[in-house]
């Protein structure tokens, strides 16, 4: 999992260089289509790229954007009523049957479908209209990492030639060095606070939704710790009532809108007796956490999954678990 995660700014700058021309390609095809909404499938790491590119989206292109249950053709074969949609699938394998099926169904349906996979021979890649290779290469280690950036960074692409937007092209070109940078940030002082606990939060806003959810799961995966991802406009409602003295937040603001939101519920559960850590300079009652700034609000959450990376493998082998290969988990899930 370590050498993935170091391997990660050099998987980004190959997927930049290797796949622009599919990227560009599938650009003009969703352009030339002009959809009026768009579908994701995915589970998983994959679902929390989707969930990032759900924003990313909806705060650019101002098209709405839906999750689709892969159930839904799978297991009870329903056809999609999807014509003026764009699908977009993603699944590092590309082998999953549930999620080929609702792609299928999607494109029976009227739905343009576009997949981002790490196997282009896969039968999700033979089952779009197009299909990028988001070139990670091998991730052995059971927990994705590289695959989810790269992910991320294929979806981004992907929308950026859709629209000609010049200024997201060149932050992803920035993007390499950045999250080279982002490996090293020391986020050990917030493992003083996870010893004794049996839970924890992780916040998020915006884009950095999908980063918290993403950093949530890798807790169980490979800390065998219960976390749960919140929203941090949502956190304030019920969840409240689990907060007690020393409690856990991790909150991950990036440069954007929502961060002066993010601080102050980070600032709020510490005031409460939390231990709130927070990647934001601005932070007052919460412990302020080291990040990298990208210049441009889309880019700028995935530096912070990438430190969190360098930070949950680190300290899982301080627990004496090996994040390489967790129980009962497997690389890939062909869920029906």
């Amino acid at each position: 999992m370590r050498r993935e995660i170091e391997e990660i700014p050099e998987a980004v700058a190959r997927l930049l260089d290797r796949s622009t021309a599919a990227l560009g390609e599938a650009g003009r095809g969703i352009r030339e289509r002009d959809p009026r909404f768009v579908v994701t499938v995915a589970r998983g790491s994959s679902d929390h790229a989707a969930t990032f590119m759900k924003y990313a989206v909806e705060l650019t292109a101002g098209l709405a954007v839906a999750s689709v249950g892969p159930s839904v053709a799978s297991i009870y074969g329903t056809d999609l009523k999807l014509g003026g949609a764009a699908c977009l699938a993603i699944s590092q394998s590309g082998k999953s049957p549930d999620i080929v099926a609702l792609t299928e169904t999607a494109r029976a349906g009227g739905a343009l479908t576009i997949a981002l996979t790490n196997t282009a021979s896969s039968p999700l890649a033979q089952a779009s209209d197009y299909a990028i290779d988001i070139q990670a290469g091998p991730e052995r280690s059971v927990a994705a990492t590289k695959s989810f950036v790269n992910s991320a960074v294929a979806g981004l692409a992907l929308m950026a030639h859709c629209t000609g937007d010049a200024a997201l092209l060149q932050a992803l070109a920035n993007l390499p060095g950045q999250l080279e940078k982002a490996i090293h940030c020391d986020w050990s002082p917030f493992a003083e606070t996870l010893p004794e606990a049996p839970s924890l939060f992780v916040l998020g806003r915006g884009p950095s939704q999908a980063i918290a959810n993403e950093a949530a799961l890798k807790f169980k995966e490979v800390c065998r710790l219960h976390a749960e991802a919140y929203s941090a406009a949502e956190v304030i409602h019920g969840p409240m009532a689990l907060v007690g003295p020393g409690f856990p937040v991790l909150a991950l603001a990036a440069r954007d809108a929502a961060e002066a939101s993010v601080v102050a519920a980070a600032d709020g559960l510490a005031a409460k007796g939390a231990s709130a850590f927070v990647t934001a300079d601005a932070a007052g009652k919460a412990q302020a956490l080291p990040f990298v700034a990208t210049g441009h609000p889309l880019t700028d959450p995935l530096p912070l999954i990438v430190s969190f990376y360098a930070f949950v493998e680190a300290y899982a082998r301080s627990r004496g678990l090996d994040p390489d290969t967790p129980p009962f988990l497997n690389k890939v899930t062909e869920t029906r």
